[in-house]
């Protein structure tokens, strides 16, 4: 690549976490993270109920995931308190060590950002984290029976179809968030839960004005595997739709995965109602670029961190020639 490529990640979840382990690697890159703080279960919920900060659950993976190397201070952010039935909201059990070092840390500055700054250097962090919002906010869904689902945790759980989500206040972005989308040349959306991960971060009316106004070339991961209470029989089609409908934007390009699952690991998804992702359609309005993107370690389907890298470095070769910000 002729210049450093401004690319940021719209995400959240384990799926975020294995897009930026890959991009990582990627030489001359700028890197930043739009990270959604909606988490209201586990350690995340109990610690921001207590505190009234914005979740840091998905915040600390990403952490995890940009760290330059691996460290005692990295298993200790990932450590776990053994959890029991009868914990209270104030034990220690089922704690993240992470949650609680971001919490102390957020509470002694008195600012979110101060906090995931600090930690940042500590893990010596590759890119710019960045969370959606610093308020404390709840997602809720209309369904398409007109019921009102409230909580992130909630959403998947309902047997229903989810319509959208939204907020029920006003929620303003943060101005690093707004600033990223602005300068970038490349914005990546997904892999991960389509409304609780990442459209959570495109109904924030500041992030979607910034989507619309930004001349950065738009690409969405798509998810290999429906998610049950979320995404069930979804096709490519409609992965992309419901992103565009949030965002009120219109993807350029849609990463998708030409690898042939084997039918033993189909057989043992559907048990949990969950089906590979198809392409419903033979023409799109946006290019459909098929690459063999999965692995199948321990028996689960997932994205592999370096066929992404290679996926995104090719089309980030595709841009010299014409990138917006040096």
């Amino acid at each position: 690549m002729t210049a450093h490529k401004k690319v940021v990640v719209i995400g959240g979840g384990t799926g975020q976490s294995i897009i930026l382990r890959g991009l990582k690697q990627i030489p001359d890159i700028n890197l930043s993270t739009i990270v959604t703080v909606a988490d209201d279960g586990g350690s995340t919920g109990r610690l921001r109920r207590a505190y009234q900060i914005p979740a840091m659950g998905d915040i600390r993976n990403v952490m995890l995931a940009l760290a330059e190397s691996e460290s005692l201070l990295n298993e200790l952010m990932s450590y776990r308190f053994e959890d029991n039935e009868e914990h209270t909201e104030d034990d220690l059990a089922g704690h993240n060590l992470g949650n609680i070092i971001l919490t102390a840390l957020t509470t002694k500055s008195g600012s979110f950002m101060e906090a995931i700054t600090l930690i940042s250097k500590v893990l010596n962090v590759k890119g710019d984290i960045i969370p959606s919002t610093t308020q404390v906010v709840t997602l809720y869904a209309h369904m398409e029976d007109g019921t009102i689902v409230k909580g992130e945790t909630n959403i998947p759980k309902t047997k229903n179809k989810i319509k959208d989500v939204f907020y029920n206040e006003p929620v303003e972005a943060t101005k690093q968030a707004i600033k990223a989308l602005e300068q970038a040349d490349l914005i990546v959306f997904g892999i991960g839960s389509l409304y609780t991960s990442i459209c959570a971060n495109l109904i924030i009316p500041d992030i979607r004005k910034a989507l619309q106004k930004t001349h950065a070339r738009k690409v969405y991961l798509c998810n290999a595997m429906t998610q049950k209470g979320e995404t069930d029989n979804y096709t490519m089609e409609d992965h992309v739709s419901k992103l565009e409908t949030h965002s009120g934007i219109t993807i350029d390009e849609v990463l998708m995965y030409s690898d042939k699952i084997p039918q033993s690991l189909k057989d043992k998804y559907a048990t949990q109602d969950a089906c590979p992702v198809i392409i419903k359609d033979k023409f799109h309005p946006y290019k459909v670029i098929h690459r063999k993107l999965l692995t199948y370690d321990n028996d689960l389907i997932r994205h592999d961190s370096n066929r992404i890298q290679n996926a995104i470095t090719a089309i980030l070769k595709e841009l010299d020639g014409y990138v917006l910000y040096d």
